[in-house]
């Protein structure tokens, strides 16, 4: 079947084949790993699973730092999260994001299904296209923030994140209409994000629209091409069978892309207001406060809808703003913010050589240069509403 037949032709669509090709290019695939827990009092040690991606041995031969997160053994930085961070603002730098969980929605009423399921309005994306949506519940809180692409008529692939890729899978399921069937297939996949102004020279690929993927070949590597990212800049997130991924990495490297560990990924994502699902959203914060009312297709029905559009009517009483520090101080998650407000993320930026964060504040205080008060391990220090995004080339 090629991308865009209808269902019922006897030869899979492209990304389906990598799962019928992929063979756990890392066999070892998990490992036990100590942790430290106090239990009582006392100290104890307990054992936590740690999995790994395709790409765990290219990031130890390269010396990366690696750590846990989201239940896999990652590579936070190399050379250093600034050199990074400035190669991908400058050049081309890639990550290994093959943490994200992929599932699959087939089936001839996936569409409706999804309707009803996602916040945004997938009927306005056709084969080719990609969409950033959230997956919310009864109160409107966001389960996950993720990206739905359609393969073809009935057929939807979507990247959540790697931390709620349980979660997101058991909802979906248990959710399941007749007609549609939801697969994880998060193992039979290596994803690479390729990022910078660069980024598509370097590749060899041509440019083209923001949130659209196809197929295609990248040093004799079958890939899938989605013209999306999480840095700001220009690039790529290129999937692949999991056992081309070591292949595909190398090809990257030798053209020229700096490799960039989630260190850099964090702080590159947080100059351009993109936000951390369990640091700026969750569950428990609803869309319309986190300033992603334009994600939600409000005159459609999704789990939670009624709650939203309510919160839009009346307005909410808090919401996720940018700011800048006036002082010299680094913001970190959780810090006060006086007035009943909070930090949920907070970095130094490397482009700005200043402290830089994301934080809840009362409604009234929300406005681009209203000043806050941070409390920075006990000490005030002023800061001040910024606009979306941070850091602007050439400002």
């Amino acid at each position: 079947m090629r991308l865009g037949e209808p269902p019922g032709s006897p030869r899979p669509p492209p990304l389906v084949r990598f799962a019928d090709k992929a063979l756990r290019a890392f066999p070892e695939g998990r490992r036990w790993h100590g942790w430290e827990q106090v239990v009582g009092g006392r100290v104890a040690l307990v054992e936590a699973t740690l999995e790994r991606t395709p790409l765990f041995a290219r990031h130890v031969s390269l010396g990366a730092r690696m750590v846990p997160f989201a239940g896999f053994e990652m590579p936070v930085q190399y050379e250093g999260v600034i050199p990074e961070h400035r190669a991908v603002r400058a050049d081309c730098g890639v990550f290994d994001v093959s943490h994200m969980g992929e599932l699959h929605v087939d089936g001839p009423t996936t569409a409706a299904f999804l309707q009803e399921m996602l916040s945004n309005d997938v009927d306005r994306i056709g084969d080719g296209e990609a969409q950033y949506t959230l997956l919310t519940n009864e109160q409107g809180g966001i389960v996950d923030d993720l990206i739905a692409y359609r393969l073809a008529f009935g057929q939807y692939y979507l990247v959540v994140n790697a931390s709620n890729r349980e979660a997101v899978y058991r909802w979906l399921k248990e959710s399941e209409a007749r007609g549609s069937e939801v697969r994880d297939a998060s193992d039979d996949y290596g994803l690479l994000a390729v990022q910078g102004p660069r980024s598509l020279e370097r590749l060899g690929l041509p440019d083209a629209a923001a949130f659209t993927h196809e197929m295609g070949e990248l040093d004799g590597v079958e890939v899938m091409i989605c013209r999306t990212g999480y840095t700001g800049e220009k690039g790529v997130e290129l999937c692949c069978a999991a056992e081309d991924a070591p292949d595909l990495w190398d090809a990257i490297l030798a053209r020229g892309a700096v490799p960039c560990g989630l260190g850099a990924r964090d702080t590159l994502r947080l100059e351009v207001c993109y936000p951390l699902h369990g640091n700026d959203i969750s569950p428990e914060t609803d869309a319309i406060s986190a300033g992603l009312g334009w994600a939600c297709a409000l005159d459609t029905d999704f789990t939670g809808v009624e709650t939203l559009r309510r919160i839009r009517e009346e307005g909410p009483a808090r919401k996720l703003v940018p700011f800048v520090m006036e002082e010299r101080a680094v913001p970190r998650q959780g810090m006060p913010i006086e007035g009943g407000g909070e930090v949920t993320s907070g970095t130094h930026s490397p482009m700005l050589d200043r402290g830089i964060g994301m934080g809840y504040v009362p409604a009234g205080s929300a406005a681009p240069n209203t000043e806050l008060v941070i409390d920075v391990r006990g000490k005030p220090r002023r800061a001040r509403v910024a606009k979306k995004p941070i850091y602007r080339k050439g400002e």
